[in-house]
């Protein structure tokens, strides 16, 4: 008789992880998706997206658990069909972005602005950047022209679109400036996030586990770029695709193929192998 996975929750990064790098499906990491959930293993995505925009990535696969959206700002549950946790930005954060909008319009001219609900995007500066992500994403979305337009309370994140350039000197701003009751990422190149202090992927991850009672030492995750960097140091099992950024390996205890040959296949089918187990155990990881 095969063993099972109850006691496991394994989570993963969607594009570059989950997906090639070219945002394709890998049928190797769906096969070892199958085969972990058939065998009562937990199984669910995290990403920064809006449940509506993660939902065609969720559905391609077999995961048995509320995925974690907007960067672990909330958890979403498909088959319920709402939204059974949240983190919402609060005063101090919601100040800070509009101090970015109007007092730095001149020096920041070329930064878009998206104020992100539990399903909807309002868009309070807007330019290619931000047009090529939302329409991606899918994302619902509207044009304001002030923040008299977005409700007071819901933020669940905020993101800064620019060019590289541009981008590393609002996070070098934030930086230097008094922290706004607010956690900073980049999660790309050209885009800086911002969500409530406290509040990432691996807060997510943990309230989830929490809920389905597993020890963190069997908790996994698997990410591939900065923005999961708060992810892979809170969980018990933090894995890497192989192309990651070498400060990302060095803060994982499994280093997975690049993302195009199966990563998350490569984690599952060590878990699954007992391998996970016996390293525990012998102190290894």
């Amino acid at each position: 008789m095969d063993k099972t996975f109850e006691n496991w929750l394994v989570v993963s990064d969607i594009d570059g992880t989950l997906n090639n790098k070219f945002r394709r499906p890998v049928q190797r990491n769906y096969d070892a998706i199958k085969k972990f959930t058939d065998l009562g293993g937990n199984f669910t995505l995290a990403s920064g997206r809006l449940q509506s925009s993660l939902e065609r990535n969720y559905n391609r696969i077999t995961p048995n658990q509320p995925a974690i959206v907007l960067n672990g700002a909330g958890l979403y549950d498909y088959k319920q069909r709402k939204m059974i946790w949240r983190n919402t930005i609060g005063p101090k954060g919601r100040e800070f972005v509009k101090y970015i909008y109007e007092e730095f319009d001149e020096i920041f001219k070329s930064v878009d602005i998206g104020i992100y609900f539990d399903d909807y995007v309002y868009v309070v500066k807007s330019g290619f950047f931000q047009k090529f992500t939302t329409h991606f994403d899918k994302a619902k979305h509207e044009y304001v022209k002030s923040f008299d337009e977005i409700p007071e309370e819901g933020w669940m994140k905020v993101i800064f679109w620019s060019n590289p350039f541009t981008i590393m000197k609002l996070n070098n701003l934030v930086k230097k400036l008094e922290n706004p009751d607010a956690n900073f990422m980049l999660s790309s190149v050209m885009t800086l996030e911002m969500l409530q202090k406290d509040t990432h992927k691996g807060v997510g991850i943990m309230h989830l586990a929490d809920m389905l009672g597993i020890d963190r030492s069997h908790v996994a995750a698997i990410g591939d770029y900065y923005n999961d960097w708060d992810m892979l140091q809170t969980v018990g099992l933090p894995a890497c695709a192989g192309q990651a950024p070498s400060s990302i390996h060095k803060i994982c205890k499994f280093e997975a193929c690049h993302c195009n040959k199966g990563c998350v296949a490569d984690l599952l089918e060590y878990i699954m192998s007992g391998q996970a187990e016996a390293d525990m155990e012998s102190g290894k990881i």
